[in-house]
Parts: structure tokens; C-alpha cells; sequence
């Protein structure tokens, strides 16, 4: 009796504790789009097995649905092994994107998004293989690092015989409750990453994203999804250490304390890139990066996202450290690749990273009760 009892009350303790740490699974978009980044992420790709045909697709996006579902409110799905390792959520949250292979064996090649697809090559590419555009890619984000390998397990392990695992990479930020709520995540450059927005409380951010009272193109099943490129910029912090505060500044065209323009103010004021020193020398560098990413048109504009990342050290003992980079558009094409082509062409930055992996998916609005991510393709 009193094993019994105990056992009870560890359940309903583990269930208090995951009070308000639940996000909604259902809804118009996927909710990773929209709602804050969590402390820590999974990146997985696949690639589909022969036997993945249309009805095999469909079968598979409903069971990454329905144990989505259940894992994200805190529940062990039906096949769960370790359903204790379902009960604390921690804010999961789980986003899925599919590859041009995946939507051609689903409703054939005209339901392919004519931006879907490898991006142009830059001139600062130096991209392997491995980290190419596959298939289908699954992201789990949580502020908990266990909540995030147990429904990653359970998703791949449901799912082996339409998909076969071709890279998974873990992604951080700072702990939860480390930094005040809102706060710019900071790279492992130390500088403050993403607060240009279009975020997703300003009035801009359905038009970007979702493409609402834009010009898209987008196919109809589409509606109420986006267009996602996903960057591993590898970066080499050695090289880094060698630079003096003065000039990762320039570099960046932001102060490293505070993250406000050079031309003064805080984080989130524009800068003034007309500005000029006692030498007539723009105070805004012609090569910072702030300066090369601003949108020069009505269309070059993305809402972003990142992870750092850290890589296991290989056999000759290199590490690689980076930014797996997220930039969400209803058509990269308009909106992604003019920032890019400014980047490859004049970035300082480029002096201290490479992009080392490329890949474009099309994100699938959200679902409902009963439905399942992807049932407006399939």
C-alpha cells in the first residue's frame, strides 16, 4: 500500500510540476514558428525509405502527429517504453518540414513550391554533403535536454520504416530562468543573434511569414505554412580570440555589451547608417554585418532564429562550433537569398565563419484535433 501510495504521489508531483510548462500542439501554423525559443533543441533529418509511398507518408504524419500530440501535453504516447520520461514537457515543442522528394511522393511535382529546393551557391560555402536539404526534417525544442532525447527516441523509433536518420545535431541557448524573459540569445562569438526581427508580436510578421497580403505564389496547401532555410555556420572561435573588441564591433556594426548600433541607442534602435566619425569614415562600416543584412527592399525580409552549437571532437581532435541558422519566409527565394548574396559578397564576419550546411523546407500550417501536420498536402 504505501509502495502504491508513494508511486501516486511521485505521478502527481511530476504533473504539478509540468503546470504551465505545456504549449498547444494544435492550431492554425505549428507553434514553433510563433512562439518563443526554448533553451535547447534537436535537429533531425530523414530521408524516405522506397516503401514511404503517398499512403505510407500519410500513415507516418500521423503517427508523428498523434505522439506529438501526447508528448507535447505531457502524456506517453500508446507504444511509449519509458512513459515516465513523458511527464514533465518542459515546454516542448515539436516543428516538422518537408523536402521537395517528400511533397513530389505525396501530391505529385506540381504541388512543389517553386522555391523549394537547393539555395544558388555563394562564394563562401563550403558545404558538406551530409548537411544538404534531405527529405523530411523534425525539430524538438524544450528547456529540458531529457524531455528532448526521450521524444526524439520515441519519434524515430515509431517512424523506422518509412525514414532512415541522416543527421541529428542538439542546439542552446541560455538555461531558463538564467536571463530575464525576452532577452536576445547571444552567440558563441558573445554577440547578441536576432534582434532584427520581424518577431512574431509585430503586426509584420504575418506578412513575411505566412505571406498574408503579399504577392505569393505559394500552393494552396501551403496556406498557413511558410518557407524555413536552415544554415550550420561553423565558427572558428580561435581565430576569434585573436580579435580586439574594437574591431568585432565593426565587424558587427553592434557594441558588444549592449548590442545597440555604433551610431548609439539601444538594442532595438535603428541605426544610422549615414552616420560618419571625425574622418568622414562611416561609423556603420560599408562591411559590418548589420549593415549587409538590412532589408534594401520591401521583400528581403526574414523572421530569424538560431541555436549554438557544439560537435564531439572528430579522430585528429577538431571540434566544430557554431550557429545553426533559421530564417523563416513564405518564398526564400525573394526574401532569403538577396540578404545572402550581400553576405557572401562583402560580410567581415565571413572572415570568422563558413557555412558549412545548406537546406530549404517547406513548413506545413498546423492541425487540428483529428487531423495530422501535412493532411493538407496529403
Amino acid at each position: 500500500m504505501m509502495a502504491s501510495g508513494g508511486s501516486t504521489s511521485h505521478t502527481t508531483l511530476l504533473r504539478s510540476r509540468a503546470e504551465g510548462a505545456v504549449r498547444p500542439f494544435y492550431g492554425t501554423h505549428q507553434t514553433a514558428v510563433e512562439a518563443p525559443p526554448t533553451a535547447f533543441a534537436r535537429f533531425l533529418t530523414f530521408d524516405l525509405k522506397d516503401r514511404a509511398d503517398r499512403a505510407g507518408i500519410r500513415r507516418m504524419l500521423r503517427i508523428i502527429t498523434e505522439d506529438s500530440a501526447d508528448l507535447c501535453a505531457g502524456r506517453s504516447p500508446l507504444a511509449d517504453s519509458e512513459p515516465e520520461l513523458a511527464l514533465v514537457p518542459a515546454n516542448l515543442m515539436v516543428m516538422v518540414g518537408f523536402g521537395p522528394e517528400l511533397v513530389r511522393r505525396a501530391a505529385g511535382a506540381a504541388a512543389i513550391p517553386s522555391w523549394l529546393g537547393p539555395l544558388p551557391s555563394f562564394e563562401i560555402d563550403a558545404l558538406n554533403p551530409r548537411y544538404t536539404g534531405r527529405d523530411l526534417l523534425v525539430i524538438f525544442q524544450a528547456d529540458d535536454p531529457v524531455t528532448i532525447s526521450h521524444a526524439a527516441r520515441v519519434l524515430t523509433r515509431q517512424t523506422t520504416s518509412y525514414l532512415t536518420l541522416r543527421w541529428s545535431q542538439d542546439g542552446f541557448r541560455r538555461s531558463k530562468g538564467s536571463e530575464p524573459s525576452g532577452t536576445t540569445m547571444r552567440n558563441l562569438f558573445g554577440q547578441v543573434d536576432g534582434t532584427k526581427g520581424p518577431h512574431p508580436k509585430d503586426e509584420t510578421f504575418p506578412r513575411y511569414v505566412w505571406g498574408e497580403g503579399a504577392s505569393s505564389e505559394n500552393p494552396s496547401w501551403l496556406s498557413g505554412g511558410t518557407g524555413y532555410v536552415l544554415r550550420r555556420i561553423a565558427m572558428d572561435l580561435d581565430l576569434w580570440d585573436t580579435v580586439d573588441r574594437p574591431d568585432r564591433e565593426r565587424a558587427m556594426g553592434r557594441d558588444l555589451a549592449h548590442g545597440a548600433p555604433l551610431t548609439g541607442g539601444g538594442e532595438h534602435d535603428a541605426p544610422d547608417f549615414d552616420a560618419r566619425d571625425s574622418l568622414g569614415l562611416p561609423i556603420i562600416p560599408d562591411f559590418a554585418h548589420m549593415r549587409r543584412a538590412h532589408a534594401t527592399g520591401a521583400e528581403d525580409v526574414i523572421a530569424r532564429r538560431g541555436y549554438n552549437y557544439e560537435s564531439d571532437a572528430d579522430a585528429e581532435g577538431v571540434a566544430e562550433a557554431g550557429l545553426l541558422f533559421e530564417a523563416f519566409a513564405h518564398d526564400p527565394l525573394k526574401q532569403f537569398v538577396p540578404i545572402q548574396q550581400r553576405l557572401s559578397q562583402m560580410d567581415m564576419m565571413n572572415l570568422w565563419t563558413t557555412p558549412v550546411g545548406s537546406a530549404v523546407y517547406a513548413i506545413p500550417p498546423g492541425c487540428q484535433p483529428g487531423g495530422y501536420l501535412g493532411d493538407t498536402l496529403v
